[in-house]
């Protein structure tokens, strides 16, 4: 059995990338019909076609869509390991960091970020994902650099690292009427809440400090980001009850008229962590995006 052609993987990673035959033969360094060559080969390969002409040019196939991710994570594992033998040089890399975060992290610090890996490898790119809903996991599938969470259920062989530690306030339009008196566990209750979700969740750590006052809150509106619930209740009634503290300063620049409180029943802070797979741990690219990440939110 002839063994399989291990260069139309990236081959395969390029074309799904580039939507089309021209980037990809740009990327790979390849004359257009050479590329269009590789592509007749990558179908054969994959039985499937893999990019199909639209109204807006070629556009990747169900199939190429479901592997997108792993053959992406495949192909970053082997540059990497190609990367360590070959000696590091992190000022003429070429990677593409990708990391899962919410919208208030990447607010607040994917700005700085990017400013910081431009100065030390300005032919990398960084690239934030959103969780996804489908049932698998980045870390694992490769899809995906570091995850940044307060979540803790991770597979045993995550590695995970502690980032800060995250407290709350609750935030309401400047002039909301919960600011005319002393905002108690009753008064908290008497205003429709929002709740930021991105699987539509109401209920959470509030509703059971809540259930120990005998109180119940009314969850009316439910968003999947910080900012879509931001400028929800910059023009309504609604109250915002879990905004991170960290967060805070980096939605000062939209402009929109807020004010924080102090939440009138206990909850607990929040660890926000890194994590990222093992096979990564010694990538000296990905050791330095860890560390970097490390000092960034130390402050």
């Amino acid at each position: 059995m002839k063994p399989p052609d291990l260069n139309l993987l990236v081959a395969l990673h390029v074309l799904i990338e580039e939507g089309s035959v021209a980037g990809a033969a740009r990327r790979m360094h390849l004359s257009p019909p050479a590329m269009s060559r590789t592509l007749a080969r990558v179908r054969l390969a994959m039985d499937d076609p893999i990019l199909v002409r639209s109204q807006r040019g070629m556009i990747p196939t169900p199939k190429a869509l479901l592997i997108r991710e792993q053959v992406r994570g495949i192909v970053e594992l082997a540059q990497g390991f190609l990367v360590q033998t070959q000696g590091f040089d992190l000022s003429t890399a070429s990677r593409t960091f990708s990391i899962r975060a919410n919208d208030l992290f990447v607010g607040a610090y994917g700005v700085k970020l990017a400013a910081i890996l431009k100065d030390h490898s300005p032919n990398s790119v960084l690239r934030f994902v959103p969780e996804s809903d489908l049932d698998i996991d980045p870390l694992n599938a490769g899809s995906i650099d570091l995850a940044i969470s307060s979540s803790r259920t991770f597979g045993a062989d995550i590695k995970v690292q502690n980032l800060f530690s995250c407290s709350f306030v609750g935030i309401a339009r400047v002039d909301h009427p919960i600011f005319n008196d002393e905002i108690t566990p009753e008064r908290f209750v008497a205003y429709d809440h929002i709740s930021v979700s991105r699987r539509g969740r109401t209920e959470g750590p509030i509703d059971t400090a809540l259930t120990e006052l005998s109180l119940k809150r009314r969850v009316t509106y439910i968003t999947p980001t910080f900012h879509s619930a931001l400028f929800a209740i910059s023009d309504s009634d609604l109250v915002l009850p879990v905004m991170p503290v960290a967060m805070l300063k980096s939605t000062e620049h939209l402009g929109l008229r807020l004010r924080s409180f102090t939440l009138p029943i206990p909850i607990l802070d929040l660890m926000i962590v890194q994590a990222w797979h093992p096979r990564l741990e010694h990538d000296e690219a990905h050791r330095w995006l860890r560390r970097t990440l490390k000092e960034l939110t130390s402050d």
